[in-house]
């Protein structure tokens, strides 16, 4: 909604006042080995607010979800959620701080039932024991009553509520990645890091993927959306940080970004980046 400061707060505009944002990566930084991947990144994603991460092939993408999510460690900077820091905390920590994520490939239970599937992450936010399941415990019974109906509710947000018996092998490829998101919903997340979600689908699938992202926002949650279909980040986001060579190399609004040289000089190469400039000073 606003961009943010070097300090990863959200400003508002025209002098109004700082918006805290939940999610803040300060001068990230990954190596592997002798190769950055990764250099001084800085985002931030407020609460209701849809951001975009968008670059070319091998710009830093993954990289940045990865070190976000928690699969690597950063080599230098800060990652924190509501203030809370995240380094020294693994995935499933973070996803019970309110930070869940769905992946670039499909990654779903194909024995399992698309409820069955959803009812794998709510355990995150229900702590009953292994034993206390076992003997079906009054209070064991009543946990497991309110995992069903929050996957029954998340599946119902996200449209699959006529579907949710089906094998997750029986659903389509865009009903699968409305699933994916339906199983990070579950967690009750602050923020949620969407990675390629309309891929593999056509126009009227990415639409109802739009309207999707917007319900999300309207509860409140941050959305991160890491995505190449250009159509749907234009259309959804609020900001745009684009990666090249894994640097930040632009933020702003998507109509910012939509005529900024260097994003056009990174996906459509320099000769038409001059001639935009060119055309644009007309």
């Amino acid at each position: 909604m606003y961009p943010a400061d070097a300090s990863g707060q959200s400003t508002a505009q025209g002098g109004g006042a700082a918006v805290a944002p939940l999610l803040v990566v300060l001068g990230v930084q990954k190596r592997f080995g002798g190769v950055q991947a990764l250099g001084d990144l800085s985002l931030s994603v407020a609460s209701g607010e849809v951001v975009g991460l968008i670059g070319p092939n091998g710009s830093g993408k993954s990289t940045s979800v990865n070190l976000i999510a928690g699969v690597f460690a950063p080599s230098a900077g800060s990652i924190s959620l509501a203030g809370q820091d995240l380094r020294n905390l693994g995935v499933d920590a973070r996803v019970r701080l309110g930070l869940a994520r769905t992946f670039q490939t499909t990654t779903l239970f194909a024995e399992m039932t698309a409820f069955e599937q959803v009812m794998t992450a709510c355990h995150t936010r229900f702590g009953d024991s292994v034993l206390s399941s076992m003997l079906r415990r009054a209070h064991s019974r009543q946990a497991t009553a309110r995992q069903a109906q929050r996957a029954e509710e998340a599946l119902d947000f996200v449209g699959l509520g006529m579907r949710m018996r089906l094998l997750c092998t029986e659903l389509s490829s865009a009903e699968q990645r409305l699933l994916m998101i339906a199983t990070a919903l579950a967690t009750d997340p602050k923020v949620v890091m969407l990675d390629e979600p309309a891929a593999g689908m056509v126009a009227h699938e990415r639409r109802v993927l739009g309207e999707l992202i917007e319900r999300i926002r309207a509860r409140g949650i941050g959305v991160l959306v890491i995505e190449h279909h250009m159509g749907l980040i234009m259309e959804v986001c609020d900001r745009i940080v684009v990666l090249n060579f894994g640097r930040r190399i632009a933020e702003g609004t998507p109509a910012e970004v939509s005529r900024n040289p260097a994003v056009i000089e990174a996906y459509l190469g320099h000769a038409h980046a001059e001639r935009g400039a060119a055309e644009h000073a007309r």
